[in-house]
C-alpha cells in the first residue's frame, strides 16, 4: 500500500503528530508499504533526507490558516495515486482543502483529529472557541461529517470530542496509537546528554520533555518542584523543549522566584542521542498538563524503562497506572506537588517495580504496530464496507 498523509507542517517542534506519523511510515516500510507526506511547508523550510516518507511541500501557507492555492490542485491531480488518504488534525487549510478535493474526485479518506477536538480548549480559550465555531460550521464539521471514519488513539479522546462542537455526525474508530521500538541503550546516549545538561551529573534527575507551553502545566511542575525537592538537593529538574510562545522566560523567572533556579536546567528541545539519554538517565519522566490527547513522549519514556508521573488529564493515564508503571493526581499545584512528594518519598522497592513495568506497559499498549495494522485494515479502499464510506 501507499499512504498519503496530510499535516500542516512536518516541523519536529511541532510537536507529537509529525512524530507519530513518522513511526507509522517506518513501521510501513518493514511492511513494504509506502507513505508519502503533503504539507504546506515551504520546500526549503527543512530537509527530508533522513525521514522514513517521501515529503512533497506544497506551501507556504498564508496567515495562521495556512492557505496555498497550489495545495487543492495538487491533490485533485495525484491523490488517486494514493491507496489511503489520511488527515492529521484541524482548523488549518489542510484540512479543509483536502475536503475540498476529496469530495470531488470520491476518494473515502480518514481523519485524525490529534485531541484538536477536546472540550479543554473550548475551557480555557473562549474567545478562540468561538473563532473555531465559524471555521466548524464553514469547514471542519464536513470536514469530519464526510470522512469514511474520524480516528481516535483511545476512548477517552473519542469521549472527549463528542462534547466540543455541533453539529457532531462522525464514523468514531478507536484505532490506538504508539511509537516504533527507540534505539538499543549504548554510553554515548547518557554522554550526549550530560554534554548538553552537565548539572544532571550525578544527581538524581527529574525529566520533563515537552513543549514549553501551558497546557503543558510546566508551571504547575516548577511550583511542585520547589515545595516536594525543597529538603532534598541531590534531585535536579531537566525541563527539556522548544520554546513555544516565549514561555521559557516566564518560567525561568519563575524558577528564580522559587529559589530553584541553580536546580533547573534548561537544555532546548533534545532529539537522538540526547534524548534518548535523558530517558536512561532520569529517575523519572514528568507530565503535567491540563490537557494531553494521546502523549507520545509517555510511551517514549516506557520504552526506555522510565517510570511516567503524569496528570488525569493526559488521556492514557489510566494505562499507566494499570500498568504498575507510573502514579498519576489532578493537575493542581497540590496535586502535582503530591504526585513528586510520593515518588520522592516512596521506597526503593515501589520505584523498582515502576522501572521494572514501564516497558511491558509500553509493549502491551503503546507499540506502533498494532495501530499501523488498525489503521491499514480501515484505511485500504477496497476493504471499506458500505457503513464506512459518506453517503
Amino acid at each position: 500500500m501507499h499512504y498519503l498523509e496530510l499535516v500542516s507542517t512536518i516541523d519536529p517542534c511541532s510537536g507529537g503528530v509529525i512524530a507519530g506519523i513518522t513511526a507509522l511510515a517506518r513501521e510501513r516500510r518493514k511492511r513494504g508499504d509506502l507513505t508519502t507526506v503533503a504539507s504546506l511547508d515551504s520546500p526549503v523550510a527543512f530537509s527530508a533526507e533522513h525521514l522514513p516518507f517521501s515529503w512533497v511541500a506544497l506551501g507556504p501557507g498564508r496567515g495562521k490558516f495556512a492557505y496555498s492555492p497550489c495545495y487543492t490542485p495538487w491533490l485533485r491531480q495525484h491523490a488517486a495515486e494514493f491507496d489511503a488518504v489520511i488527515i492529521n488534525g484541524l482548523w488549518q487549510y489542510h484540512s479543509f482543502g483536502a475536503w475540498r478535493a476529496l469530495r470531488q474526485l470520491g476518494i473515502p479518506y480518514l481523519v485524525f483529529p490529534h485531541g484538536m477536538l477536546d472540550p479543554w480548549f473550548r475551557k480555557q480559550y473562549p474567545f478562540k472557541h468561538i473563532k473555531k465555531m465559524l471555521y466548524w460550521w464553514l469547514a471542519d464539521y464536513r470536514v469530519l461529517r464526510d470522512a469514511a471514519a474520524v480516528c481516535f488513539t483511545c476512548e477517552q479522546e473519542r469521549s472527549l470530542a463528542r462534547d466540543s462542537f455541533w453539529p457532531y455526525h462522525v464514523v468514531e474508530r478507536v484505532v490506538g496509537y504508539g511509537i516504533d521500538e527507540p534505539p538499543p541503550p549504548y554510553p554515548g546516549q547518557i554522554a550526549e546528554f550530560l554534554c548538553r545538561v552537565p548539572a544532571a551529573a550525578g544527581r538524581r534527575v527529574l525529566l520533563f520533555l515537552s513543549r514549553l507551553h501551558e497546557k503543558k502545566g510546566c508551571d504547575l511542575l516548577l511550583r511542585a518542584f520547589a515545595k516536594a525537592c525543597s529538603s532534598d538537593p541531590t534531585w535536579h529538574l531537566v525541563m527539556a523543549g522548544p520554546d513555544d510562545d516565549g514561555s521559557k522566560a516566564r518560567l525561568q523567572v519563575m524558577a528564580g522566584e522559587l529559589g530553584i533556579a541553580g536546580r533547573v536546567s534548561w537544555p532546548g528541545m533534545l532529539s537522538g542521542a540526547g534524548k534518548w539519554g535523558a530517558f536512561r538517565t532520569a529517575e523519572a519522566f514528568c507530565l503535567p498538563s491540563h490537557q494531553e490527547n494521546f502523549g507520545l513522549v509517555v510511551a517514549e519514556a516506557l520504552a526506555c524503562g522510565c517510570p511516567v508521573l503524569t496528570t488525569d488529564q493526559v488521556n492514557i493515564w489510566r494505562e499507566v497506572v494499570d500498568g504498575g508503571a507510573g502514579l498519576v493526581a489532578p493537575d493542581t499545584v497540590v496535586g502535582v506537588t503530591s504526585l513528586l512528594s510520593r515518588w520522592i518519598t516512596s521506597g526503593a522497592s515501589v520505584t523498582s517495580s515502576c522501572r521494572s513495568q514501564a516497558r511491558p506497559t509500553f509493549l502491551r499498549n503503546f507499540h506502533i504496530s498494532a495501530a499501523a495494522a488498525r489503521i491499514g485494515s480501515l484505511a485500504f479502499r477496497p476493504s471499506m464496507s458500505a457503513d464506512l464510506v459518506p453517503a
